[in-house]
């Protein structure tokens, strides 16, 4: 019996005959295994699971803390980002001053950590992890040298915490302890707040309870007269539009720092908003 080839096609015999068919005819079957194929792929490929959209938690390195302040935490009160009372913001006692090398010119402002004390025999034996918040600077101590005093001095990563956080890791006497850290999404309760302060002719807004990644790089305001416009960084979380914006509701679009991720925050302030009050989003990085 005759083998069918490429060229060829079965007679009613079985044997092979010249086939008379044309070039798209016998390109059609190998068309179709191709589409087969590729329809096959991009359905694996759909089916793949897709990453998570969230901020993942970073490697663990080492670092050292101390503390300032009392038990109080009354001297955390304030501080470079602009947080002010870090009780009636939310934050609490759960905060830390940052060295320059984090602090990262005030765009770390409002990025959490988990911290625990090792290496040392002031830490506490079951070695407890704690999650702070970044709300203030630690600035470099040039008189000092950095390993007696200036803790804070570049390159060094240093966590000066508040005094109720630095007692749950260690025992307060120690004064300075090695630690591990690493940045964790920022849990919060509700959304993005922004405070309003300035005047007829300059905005400005403080930024807190930010979620998720927990930093702002970028901002901008929209009033309900206007189109968007970009607000420049004032210091700290805090960002400012020169443009008259009053009796119009204000919606603010935010950007990631560390991500680059933006999200919308619609008609956040009221046409009646007033300088000096805090307004809540309903919409907050995951």
């Amino acid at each position: 019996m005759c083998r069918c080839c490429s060229r060829c096609s079965p007679t009613v015999s079985g044997c092979c005959r010249k086939s008379t068919r044309t070039m798209a005819s016998l390109l059609w079957p190998c068309s179709l295994v191709f589409f087969l194929v590729a329809t096959a792929t991009v359905s694996s490929a759909l089916s793949l699971p897709i990453p998570s959209l969230r901020f993942q938690p970073g490697p663990w390195r080492y670092a050292h803390a101390t503390f300032y302040g009392d038990e109080s935490a009354s001297e955390t009160m304030g501080g470079a980002c602009g947080y002010g009372n870090l009780f009636s913001t939310g934050y609490g006692t759960a905060t830390a001053a940052l060295s320059s090398t984090l602090f990262n010119d005030g765009f770390a402002c409002g990025t959490c950590y988990q911290i625990r004390c090792r290496g040392s025999p002031h830490c506490y034996g079951s070695f407890p992890i704690i999650t702070v918040t970044g709300t203030n600077l630690c600035p470099p101590n040039w008189a000092q040298p950095s390993d007696n005093g200036g803790w804070c001095n570049p390159p060094r990563r240093h966590f000066d915490l508040s005094k109720p956080a630095f007692m749950q890791i260690a025992y307060w006497r120690a004064g300075i302890v090695p630690v591990m850290y690493r940045r964790v999404p920022c849990v919060r309760k509700g959304g993005i707040r922004f405070l309003l302060q300035g005047n007829e002719y300059w905005l400005l807004a403080f930024v807190m309870n930010v979620g998720g990644e927990g930093d702002v790089g970028s901002m901008w305001v929209k009033g309900s007269n206007t189109d968007w416009m970009r607000m420049s960084r004032n210091w700290g979380a805090s960002f400012q539009a020169f443009s008259r914006l009053g009796g119009q509701s204000l919606s603010f679009k935010i950007t990631s720092y560390t991500t680059r991720k933006t999200i919308i925050a619609t008609d956040v302030a009221p046409s009646t908003w007033y300088l000096g009050m805090t307004y809540e989003a309903d919409i907050n990085f995951a």
